[in-house]
């Protein structure tokens, strides 16, 4: 078991604890998981603005001339169609039809550097660099910068006005899915996108550790005027979960496959990458089961892990996330069941410490989009 101190600390970690958040072990770090409680960070994320640090996350550079040939044969989604300042969602297959990691892939210039940014998850950074490592029979080189970056995900409708005025660029103006190289005033160059984990809408702020202190008091100050507020890893499990993002280790691992997991959509045939002969079939002909999103109708909270029966009580599926959705004050969840199953309005039984509740599958997300 870790204790805290075989764990990695974040450059804010001092911030966080003189805050008075509580602090958890999580992949390896130790990590904020609430400070004013998950409803209260939730719900201040989407109607205002919150910021998540989420430093534990990994960032690889891949450069060079076979850097886009690498990333199309490790990855499910065509990366030649990214222009610069374009970023894609997308996962590595593992040879074996299941889901190595998902990940963000930018593509990024600054100046004649030329440049990918792969950001993949905390839990999976050692396995995903050997994995890249391993496949990388192409002329490009790789950098692990991970711990050498902090990353602030400033979230919410605000975000806009929060941070709009600390930048002389145009980051109101910018896209869904897209990434810039920006002056962030008193702190200088940083990283900035819009891809988003909470349906909020905002922006992820990429610094360097040395300045990840400024950067931080920079947006508590521009944000003052929103009602800003830290949030903790519990509010962006909700708050992702209302949207049905999938969770790496808890919705798609080793044994998930992409098709099974409702990504068909960032698995592009248009060419060849590791299992796309086995994933092409389960286009054609279907896979036994599906992620589906469901409600609950009666009293509980699901919970990663509670299985899915049928009538006779036979195990047909397993929760993979659920939750009290703070938005919707409704018991929501997401789960593998029999294709057959997966239709919405089908009804669903899940078995919570024995006691079995009803529930009905529902159309993902759980919440609109704004």
């Amino acid at each position: 078991m870790e204790t805290t101190t075989d764990l990695k600390k974040t450059a804010l970690t001092h911030i966080h604890e003189a805050l008075g958040a509580k602090m958890v072990p999580f992949a390896g770090y130790l990590m904020p998981v609430q400070y004013t409680g998950v409803n209260d960070e939730h719900h201040n994320v989407r109607n205002g603005v919150g910021v998540f640090d989420v430093s534990h996350m990994g960032e690889f550079l891949v450069r060079g001339p076979g850097a886009l040939d690498l990333i199309q044969k490790i990855t499910t989604n065509d990366a030649s169609k990214l222009t610069p300042g374009k970023v894609q969602y997308s996962c590595m297959p593992n040879g074996k039809g299941g889901i190595v990691d998902d990940l963000l892939v930018y593509r990024m210039e600054h100046g004649a550097d030329h440049h990918y940014v792969l950001v993949v998850n905390a839990s999976n950074m050692q396995k995903d660099w050997d994995w890249i490592q391993k496949n990388n029979s192409f002329d490009a080189q790789l950098e692990d910068i991970s711990d050498r970056m902090s990353l602030l995900a400033v979230q919410g409708p605000k975000a806009v006005d929060t941070l709009k005025g600390l930048f002389k660029e145009d980051i109101a103006s910018m896209p869904y899915y897209t990434a810039m190289y920006a002056e962030m005033k008193g702190v200088g160059l940083v990283l900035i996108s819009t891809t988003g984990y909470t349906g909020a809408g905002g922006y992820e702020v990429y610094v360097p550790n040395p300045l990840a202190e400024a950067a931080w008091k920079a947006v508590f100050q521009a944000g003052a005027p929103y009602g800003i507020k830290p949030a903790g890893l519990a509010s962006r499990d909700t708050l992702r979960l209302e949207m049905g993002f999938c969770l790496y280790g808890n919705d798609i691992d080793d044994s998930t496959s992409p098709m099974e997991a409702g990504l068909g959509w960032i698995t592009k045939f248009t060419k060849d990458f590791i299992d796309s002969p086995v994933l092409k079939a389960q286009k054609e002909n279907g896979t036994e089961r599906k992620l589906v999103g469901f409600e609950l109708t009666e009293r509980g909270i699901p919970r990663h892990d509670n299985v899915v029966v049928d009538d006779a009580g036979n195990v047909i599926g397993k929760v993979t996330s659920g939750t009290m959705s703070p938005t919707l004050q409704k018991p929501i969840g997401m789960a593998y069941v029999p294709t057959a199953m997966a239709k919405e309005g089908t009804p669903i039984r899940v078995d919570i410490r024995g006691k079995v509740l009803k529930g009905v599958v529902v159309k993902l997300p759980f919440l609109s989009k704004p």
